[in-house]
């Protein structure tokens, strides 16, 4: 499973404008995969939700994702234009 196409598929389905949606992934050292998430200033709130609530659980399903696929750790960035 691509997990950058986890991460956008899940972002776009709750922003508001998810023509402005961006998800990239950039390797890090050994392990560790960074996927920087970037969407409209409008949406920041929807993604990010009450509390991070919403922010943690796209981090939960994509960090599941890698586990079951035996990808190592993943981390994802939310950040707006």
């Amino acid at each position: 499973m691509d997990l950058v196409a986890l991460t956008e598929y899940l972002v776009k389905s709750i922003a508001s404008v998810p023509d402005m949606v961006s998800v990239k992934q950039f390797d890090g050292d050994e392990n560790t995969v960074t996927i920087q998430v970037i969407v409209d200033e409008k949406d920041m709130g929807i993604v990010i939700g009450k509390g991070g609530a919403t922010a943690n659980a796209i981090r939960t399903l994509v960090q599941a994702a890698a586990y079951v696929n035996q990808m190592g750790r993943v981390r994802v960035n939310i950040d707006s234009f």
